[in-house]
């Protein structure tokens, strides 16, 4: 992912406002270290950091029509760059850039192009014909963008706070699925499917046609002149992303790439689940597979370097960008400057263990949309910057905008967890996955209940988080917090450490307003509070607090690792038994 940054409208075109634009540009160089650019013209300004991945030696950006009269700044891939280029015969591409298609689809039809696009992406394009210009962020707000405003009349445009944060009087995060338009000076919305508006959708489950959306939604992302790999957890999501890529290589259709070995990559402590089933699954599927090793140390001592990165205060968000920013800058060592992830799967499928309570589909349905609209806040967030930070991209094949068409059109009945049909959760993408004669993934593997990502690298790491925040953070000042942050208040001395290091860095009130209320990991929502009541005594976001269903932190008498005291025999036994009836998944709540 690349850095952008524009300056538009803006009444000082001198060079010293152009040394100040370029400054600022520059706090985005972690994000694009291969290569800057910046155009101007009067008083806009148009600024790149490249991370360069598709056509390296002539994609440097800003980007331009043939007259030069149309410029764009883009953070982003077009997956269907080459489909769109043969609707426009008549315009000459002077780079390999998959981004260059949206200056002459632009050239073609105005503003109401983006619907067109099939990727991820923000965008700045400027028309200097009249000095128009136009924003717009992909559907799901896989990319960042913020928008801001200086008293001065400017408008500006950033892929990170820090881009912006002490010239606008105010700021906020560009809303995902939108575009804006100088001409009109408003937002609009260019994504809207039927499911986004809360229709409750009836097509009944196909395991073929969710199976072929999903390996055509990782096949488009491994578009890519450079060495990539796939972050490895071990869980369901982060595997089926590994198996597919890995079936994709070694098929004649996979082309230039076929053959290519493939790098697995997973991070935790020495005994943590995540270590143990990553290996597994990476010798199953024959991946070159590296995992990093860290401690509750290493992990304090990135805690401020990754909250200026991440740029939030939220804690579940904190407590996993930690791993993935440890383990990102492993990942570039070696070479890799993109990987596939697992991020948006739990949304989509009701991953999340108190999914065991949602009283019937409209319910399910509706809490799926909303965890769905709040990505770009929490895990888009996090693995985008963490991973940014170091200047690695990160794809996430599960937020595909076909695959989601598909995914989120499914009767939600059929996503529902029910125990006594043998159904746990995300059970239709176990049940797409599941083939028996060539299986993409070993069973107990396929189903895998879920670990949270912070507890599933080392059940100690939260625990050692909190133990430091209560050095820094003492009773009295918990005592008056609520006057100190009457906005977002803290309600753990976790969560007010957290806040205190976000407001050295980000001390504006706009900036603190881009973090969402609340406990992130929707076990505590408004929405699954009604479903038991109970939840919404807890202060703890972490889905480690779901409520009794989680097998191995509650059942097991040693909660480090998920089978360590288990031969296979025994793990697989597990598996048999949630498909069977899923009565382990469904325990009451364990104190």
């Amino acid at each position: 992912m690349c850095g952008i940054l524009a300056v538009l409208d803006c009444s000082d075109a001198s060079d010293v406002k152009r040394a100040q634009v370029l400054e600022h540009s520059h706090r985005l160089e972690h994000r694009g270290p291969d290569w800057s650019g910046l155009y101007q013209n009067g008083g806009c300004f148009l600024a790149h950091q490249r991370l360069a991945i598709v056509d390296p030696a002539f994609g440097d950006q800003p980007l331009y029509s043939e007259d030069k009269a149309i410029v764009v700044t883009v953070n982003g891939e077009i997956y269907n760059h080459e489909e769109l280029k043969k609707g426009l015969p008549t315009h000459n591409f002077r780079t390999g850039s998959d981004c260059e298609v949206i200056v002459h689809l632009y050239e073609e039809y105005g503003e109401n192009f983006v619907n067109m696009l099939d990727g991820v992406f923000s965008f700045v394009l400027l028309d200097t014909r009249d000095n128009s210009y136009i924003a717009a962020r992909d559907a799901i707000g896989v990319t960042p963008l913020y928008i801001g405003w200086g008293r001065d009349g400017s408008v500006w445009f950033s892929s990170e706070i820090k881009g912006l944060n002490d010239q606008c009087a105010n700021f906020k995060a560009f809303p995902p699925g939108a575009l804006y338009s100088s001409r009109e000076n408003n937002f609009k919305r260019w994504y809207s499917p039927p499911w986004y508006s809360g229709f409750i959708p009836s097509v009944p489950f196909d395991p073929i046609v969710l199976r072929k959306a999903f390996e055509n939604a990782v096949i488009k992302r491994l578009m890519t002149d450079v060495r990539f790999g796939v972050l490895l957890s071990g869980g369901l999501d982060s595997s089926l992303v590994a198996a597919v890529t890995a079936r994709h290589l070694s098929e004649p259709k996979a082309g230039k790439l076929r053959g290519t070995e493939l790098h697995s990559f997973s991070v935790g402590f020495e005994d943590s689940p995540d270590l143990k089933a990553a290996e597994e699954v990476a010798t199953y599927l024959g991946t070159v597979h590296h995992d990093f090793h860290f401690t509750v140390q290493d992990g304090i001592d990135a805690l401020e370097d990754v909250i200026y990165h991440i740029e939030t205060y939220d804690v579940t968000t904190i407590r996993a960008s930690i791993p993935m920013f440890l383990m990102s800058r492993k990942i570039k060592s070696l070479g890799v400057k993109m990987v596939l992830s697992g991020e948006g799967s739990d949304e989509i499928f009701g991953g999340y263990l108190y999914f065991h309570r949602a009283p019937n589909k409209e319910e399910f349905q509706r809490e799926l949309c909303d965890k769905i609209k709040a990505l770009h806040q929490y895990d888009c967030l996090r693995a985008n910057k963490a991973t940014a930070a170091w200047g690695l991209e990160v794809r996430v094949p599960f937020l595909d905008k076909a695959f989601l068409n598909v995914a989120m059109n499914i009767d939600p009945e059929a996503k529902m967890i029910k125990c006594d049909l043998g159904r746990i959760e995300k059970w239709v993408l176990r049940s797409a996955f599941d083939d028996e004669e060539n299986p993409y993934l070993p069973e107990h593997i396929l189903y895998r209940q879920k670990e949270q990502f912070s507890d599933g690298v080392g059940y100690s790491w939260i625990h050692g988080l909190q133990d430091h925040a209560a050095k820094h953070v003492t009773a009295t000042m918990m005592k008056n917090v609520s006057s100190i942050y009457p906005h977002n208040t803290p309600t753990t001395k976790e969560a007010y450490y957290y806040r205190m290091v976000f407001e050295r860095f980000f001390p504006q009130h706009s900036a603190i307003l881009t973090v969402p209320g609340g406990p992130s990991v929707a076990c505590s929502t408004p929405r699954a509070a009604k479903w038991d009541p109970k939840w919404s005594d807890n202060l703890d976001p972490s889905g480690r607090a779901a409520l009794g269903v989680h097998v191995s932190a509650y059942e097991s008498p040693n909660p480090t690792s998920l089978v360590a005291d288990q031969d296979q025999d025994s793990a697989n036994s597990i598996t048999s038994e949630k498909k069977k009836d899923c009565s382990c998944c469904c325990s009451t709540s364990h104190s």
